[in-house]
């Protein structure tokens, strides 16, 4: 992983293909919430499908908590969809046959030319594409649980969400002024809490 790919910097802004040949960028997908990206090796990897069987469950809770869960990997279209639809997944799914992902952040897992994948990372991010956390999942139990994605989720949502406590007198206060400007959704306009994509 480049050197410059580090907790408090701000991860590439990647536009890749999804799963329905959409080209999406993670800034769009991320919408401003809490990420996962998952830099997977691939469908064929039986490591890469137990991870996103985990995932499956978590993001049910992810989902409700209001953040973001993307998958890239080098399978090329077909094979993208055949990773997701195996695994239940309902998140995007980015197609990188290209490898542009593997080679912009030095990642080729060098031990297996057959396949050329990406070495494994689950990459936790903070609004704006900044980076929290990184998990590298050569081995499998480098890769991070579902419990250990939670917390990381918990404490980026504790810092980025102004009104997580709703016992701060402070807020209080502002609700009964009527000043809601910190209060999820409030502090977005319609298009920015509902925007499709």
């Amino acid at each position: 992983m480049r050197n410059d790919i580090a907790p408090g910097k701000t991860f590439p802004d990647y536009e890749l293909p999804d799963q329905t040949g959409q080209h999406k960028k993670l800034s769009d997908l991320q919408k401003g919430d809490p990420m996962v990206v998952v830099l997977s090796r691939g469908g064929f990897c039986p490591k890469d499908r137990r991870q996103h069987e985990g995932l499956v469950q978590l993001f049910r809770e992810i989902e409700v908590a209001y953040c973001r869960l993307v998958t890239i990997s080098t399978d090329n279209l077909i094979e993208t969809n055949e990773f997701r639809s195996a695994a239940g997944a309902h998140w995007p799914f980015l197609s990188d046959p290209g490898r542009k992902v593997q080679k912009d952040l030095d990642i080729a897992e060098y031990t297996d030319p057959t396949h050329n994948p990406m070495v494994p990372h689950t990459i936790v991010l903070e609004p704006g594409l900044v980076v929290h956390k990184i998990y590298m999942g050569y081995w499998f139990f480098g890769r991070p649980s579902v419990e250990e994605l939670r917390q990381d989720l918990r404490a980026i949502t504790q810092k980025c969400r102004s009104d997580w406590d709703l016992a701060d007198p402070q807020l209080r206060e502002a609700w009964a002024k009527g000043d809601k400007a910190r209060f999820y959704p409030y502090g977005k306009t319609y298009a920015q809490v509902f925007k499709e994509g």
